[in-house]
């Protein structure tokens, strides 16, 4: 099971998962990658879990990045005890999981077996998850990323030119009329 090796303080409040992951929400390393859909703890079993999946469909070929790490303790206190005496000890550790997370990766397979391998680990899971592929995530960040200095798109520099030229067209007609 995945765990720090030491922390600086034992036990930690719950905290929040609000808004999207800032970071991480990128595939960095595989051409195929497995993305959160809703906010989760994931424990240390269901990332080991999910890793096996992985790993036994594509018969330990191509490569797998775990791009998360349970790094927050959960604490539990023991079963039938009365309220009070402290918080509990720590049971297992989780990761803080935000939507748009990219929880594995994964590369050196074909579509299919990385579409089926990563479909198999999804169902470890406790949360929403959906496939990314790295050349589609490449299109689209073309498409979204502003065009260079002095060089307008072609749709808008074909808008900004038609009503030019409409005015023009106007005047001349009003012109020839008087």
């Amino acid at each position: 099971m995945l765990m720090p090796k030491r922390v600086k303080h034992r036990k930690q409040f719950r905290g929040r998962m609000k808004g999207k992951a800032q970071r991480g929400n990128t595939l960095a390393y595989g051409e195929y990658g497995l993305q959160a859909m809703e906010p989760h703890w994931v424990t240390s079993q269901q990332i080991e879990a999910a890793r096996i999946a992985l790993t036994r469909y594509t018969k330990r070929g191509g490569q797998v990045w775990i791009k998360i790490f349970p790094d927050k303790p959960v604490t539990a206190k023991p079963a039938e005890t009365r309220m009070g005496s402290g918080k509990g000890a720590p049971e297992y550790w989780v990761a803080v999981v935000k939507p748009g997370r990219v929880l594995f990766e994964i590369a050196g397979v074909s579509e299919e077996i990385a579409r089926e391998a990563l479909r198999l680990a999804s169902h470890k899971l406790p949360l929403k998850t959906k496939l990314i592929i790295k050349a589609k995530e490449e299109a689209k960040a073309k498409d979204e990323a502003p065009a260079e200095a002095g060089e307008a798109p072609v749709e808008e520099a074909a808008a900004a030119e038609a009503p030019a030229a409409e005015v023009k067209e106007e005047t001349e007609a009003g012109g020839e009329e008087a």
